[in-house]
Order: structure tokens, then C-alpha cells, then sequence
């Protein structure tokens, strides 16, 4: 994966913006304190980023601008909100050093992604109540270098990958009052969440439009549904300061989510407002009048004024590295000279191997009476420990929701809590939402298991999440 080098933040710089197969691209001048817009282009892609050849799709992304007449090979491109995964979790009274080490737990808890298949980010923030939160934002490895090729083939530089969202103007501004942002896209409805500075949740609002007779009529219904479900799912200390409801674009559909989702809004307690074009500035810069809202243009800017707040990109290989790859076949005298002095140290580790082997067989000759007896203690409780096993009962739930789950590995638990030996919660990935239903309806058979309730399912299949909740208890009796 190839990555500029931080050097000067550039004057000239290509934004694109991949919506589906809808492809947005501008490309911005800095000048001062302000910005000038040099060339913009849209373009409907014939193929798809993952599933056609690199090659192919580089080079009709390389026709599109070419087409446009765009030369400038710097470019930044906004991470589709889809690819997005995010983990929210609060942040307990704890010494500051010991922060990043409790984040990196709830990642491995929250993320469906082993942390080396995801590159991560984090957006801390306060509530008004002085309550402290943390939203983790991750993208798969994987996506991020095929988006790294497929910029590469069309003849670009990536200079960085950012949630083009996030940088939509005053979206991220401290102020103790939250506020919801909205940009409709070409199949999906995009939100984002911020209080305090920082980001609450970021989500992709999939099957807002639906299409009949070839035209695409928005489901105002559905973005309603997903907003409310969205704001239920807030910390109430944080839930009660967020206001504002936001619908970013000049697009009509844009236009026409403000007007019917408005009084839906109301009653949530939000004031909508939609904002068809930029302010005065943009990531700080500023900004011709009465230009459209872009989510590629606000990134451009923000890049040109020097501001990264997520960074996706992953860093550049040192130096060292990429003299080592590209010389890996280097001249025999190198290759005599690493075989002797891998030679020598062999011959050293072993001489030290044989001083430390003889100290030890000392120390275990002084300590091997108190040793002995610490076996004969340690074989006396194994055998005397099922008398007084007090796991029995996780055992049984363990037990009963393995046997629950199907062989086939469509429902897999990733975490598994048991409170007060009553209370049990489970997270995990799944195929899709069928496969864990089935599941939940074996659980339901159980004599011991009550009150299952299913807390969330997100993702898109087949790399989906959930969290279930159940009571267990003595076993229910037949009542006739």
C-alpha cells in the first residue's frame, strides 16, 4: 500500500467521493485563506470496486476524470459510511493512562474483526452531565487496500481516506449541545451523531429509496424509523442535549426529507433545518458563495487547511523496509557477511544457553522438596474440587446456548457475560438475521431460559452483529 509522505499539507488537491457507482469527484486550489474550486465531475461507474478486476476499474475510474479533464494525481478519498464499523461505550472513573488500554478491551468486545484486520480510530467526547465516551470507528484492512489499488491503477497518489461526513461543516464543533447530520445518497440515507466535539454514532441507513417503474422514490418512513431507533440506542445523559436534525445537500431529495421527516423530528425534540449550500467557509477555508454542499469538497478543504480528525490511510512503511523489500535479492558478500554473523551467534546463544541450564539445575536442586509437597497439596484439591464446584451452573449456560447455536457457524458468540448467575448477555457475528432467530427459538425450548431479548443486529450479511439478552432460572413447569 502505497501512502504520500508527510511532507507540506499541498495547495492542489483531488477529493472523490464513491456513492454506490455514482462517482463524485473535485478538485480544489488553496490560495491563502481560501479556496477555488478548479474542476468538479460526476460519473455513473459500469463496475463494481471488489468485484472486478483492479486493473478494469482503475481504468474507468482513469476515463472518468480524463473525460473531465482532471490531471492532479494528489487525491483524498472519502470512505463510503457503509464500510464504517463503530463500537460506543462509556468511559469509567480511571486514570488517563489506563484509557487506551480499556478502549483497545471494548474494541476486541465490540468489533466483529480480529484489531489486526481493522485499522481503528477514536473520537472521545463529554456529555453536559460531565459523563466521558468514547466512539471507536473502524474500516477492514481489506476494503481500505482495495480502494489503495484500484487509486493507484487510474494513476493516483492517495494522500488520505477519511468518512467524508465528519467533515461537513460544524458537524464536529465543541459545543456542549448534540446534533444529527444527514446526507442523502444515491441508495442510502448516511447519519451522523456528534455531541461535544465528538462523534455519538455514525450509520447507513440502507433501503431508504425504493424503485418502481424506474424511478427512486424515497422512504421517508423508513429514515424516520432508523432515526428513532438511532436516538434510542443514545446514552440518556447524552440523548437529551442533541437538538439540531441537519439534512446536508441541494439535491431534491434532500429537500424532501426535510419537509416530510420535519414534524417526525419535532416530536423527537429536534429542529430540522436543511442546508443546501456551504457557509462561508469549509474546513476552515474559505469557500465561493452559494457553493453546493459536498461531502468531497468539505474533505478536500479540510485536508488543504491541514485538519485530519480520522485518518484511515495506514502509514507508510519506513524507509528501512522499503530498502529491504526492494534489495531482498542483495550481492553474495551481504549474504556471507548476515550467514557469519548469524553463524556467531548461534555459537553464543549456545555457550549461554549451557552458563543459564547450569544455574537452574542449582535453583531447582534447592527448591525440588518444596515443590514436591506443593504437587501432593495441588492433587489433593484436584481431586477433592468437584465437591465444591461453584461453576456448575455457568457450565449449564454455556451448555445449553452452544447446543442452541448451529453447527454450520452461521451464528458464532464473540463475548459472554452472566450476572448474579441470573442474567446472561451474548455477543457474536452472524450470517444473517434468519440464522440467529432459529437460534433464539432452541434457546426459547430450554426449560431454565426466559425473557430473551434481542438488543441489537447490525452489519450487513454476511459480517453481521448482534447482542441478545436472557434470564436463567429453574426450569418451567407444565401448567395444565
Amino acid at each position: 500500500m502505497t501512502m504520500l509522505s508527510k511532507d507540506k499539507t499541498p495547495t492542489t488537491l483531488l477529493a472523490l467521493a464513491l456513492d454506490g457507482s455514482r462517482l463524485e469527484a473535485v478538485v480544489l486550489r488553496r490560495t491563502n485563506g481560501s479556496v477555488t474550486i478548479q474542476k468538479t465531475a460526476t460519473a455513473t461507474l459500469a463496475l463494481d470496486l471488489f468485484k472486478d478486476e483492479v486493473e478494469l476499474v482503475g481504468k474507468e475510474l482513469r476515463d472518468a476524470l480524463d473525460a473531465a479533464g482532471i490531471r492532479e494525481k494528489r487525491c483524498v478519498a472519502c470512505v463510503p459510511t457503509a464500510w464504517v464499523l463503530s463500537v460506543h461505550a462509556g468511559i469509567p472513573e480511571m486514570p488517563e493512562e489506563d484509557v487506551p488500554g480499556f478502549l483497545e478491551i471494548e474494541a476486541e468486545r465490540g468489533f466483529p474483526n480480529g484489531m489486526e484486520d481493522l485499522r481503528v480510530c477514536v473520537s472521545r467526547y463529554a456529555a453536559p452531565s460531565g459523563a466521558r465516551f468514547a466512539t471507536q470507528l473502524a474500516v477492514t484492512r481489506e476494503h481500505l487496500a482495495r480502494l489503495d489499488e484500484v487509486l493507484e491503477a487510474a494513476g493516483l497518489k492517495p494522500h488520505g481516506f477519511s468518512p467524508g461526513l465528519t467533515a461537513l461543516p460544524g458537524v464536529l464543533a465543541a459545543r456542549p449541545n448534540g446534533q444529527i447530520a444527514a446526507v442523502v445518497g444515491e441508495s442510502a440515507v448516511d447519519l451522523l451523531v456528534t455531541s461535544g466535539g465528538g462523534v455519538v454514532a455514525l450509520r447507513s441507513i440502507e433501503g431508504a429509496f425504493d424503485t418502481e417503474g424506474g424511478d427512486r422514490r424515497l422512504q421517508s418512513e423508513h429514515v424516520a424509523r432508523d432515526l428513532r431507533i438511532t436516538l434510542g440506542q443514545m446514552p440518556p445523559e447524552v440523548r437529551g442535549g442533541v437538538r439540531e436534525f441537519k439534512i446536508f445537500g441541494a439535491s431534491r431529495f434532500a429537500e424532501q426529507l426535510m419537509i416530510e421527516l420535519r414534524p417526525r423530528a419535532a416530536s423527537m425534540g429536534l429542529l430540522t433545518e436543511h442546508v443546501p449550500n456551504f457557509g462561508s467557509e469549509a474546513g476552515g477555508l474559505k469557500v465561493p458563495d452559494n457553493t453546493p454542499v459536498s461531502c468531497a469538497l468539505a474533505l478536500a478543504a479540510q485536508y488543504l487547511s491541514g485538519r485530519k480528525p480520522f485518518e484511515f490511510l495506514p502509514p507508510k512503511p519506513s524507509l528501512w523496509k522499503q530498502f529491504s523489500e526492494r534489495y531482498s535479492s542483495g550481492k553474495l558478500a551481504w549474504a556471507g557477511v548476515a550467514a557469519g554473523l548469524v553463524a556467531a551467534s548461534v555459537i553464543g546463544l549456545f555457550g549461554w544457553q549451557q552458563f543459564r541450564l547450569n544455574g537452574l539445575n542449582g535453583q531447582w536442586s534447592a527448591m525440588k522438596k518444596p515443590v514436591s509437597e506443593l504437587e501432593d497439596i495441588q492433587k489433593q484439591v484436584r481431586k477433592y474440587r468437584p465437591w465444591f464446584d461453584e461453576s456448575h451452573t455457568s457450565l449449564s449456560v454455556l451448555q445449553r446456548v452452544t447446543e442452541s447455536f448451529p453447527e454450520d457457524g452461521s451464528v458464532a458468540a464473540k463475548s459472554f457475560e452472566i450476572r448474579n448467575l441470573a442474567s446472561v448477555s451474548c455477543s457474536g457475528t452472524m450470517r444473517d438475521s434468519p440464522s440467529l432467530l432459529k437460534a433464539l427459538d432452541r434457546l426459547r425450548a430450554v426449560g431454565n431460559v426466559s425473557d430473551i431479548k434481542v438488543d441489537s443486529m447490525k452489519g450487513k450479511a454476511p459480517a453481521m452483529q448482534f447482542t441478545f439478552r436472557f434470564n436463567w432460572g429453574t426450569p418451567r413447569r407444565n401448567e395444565n
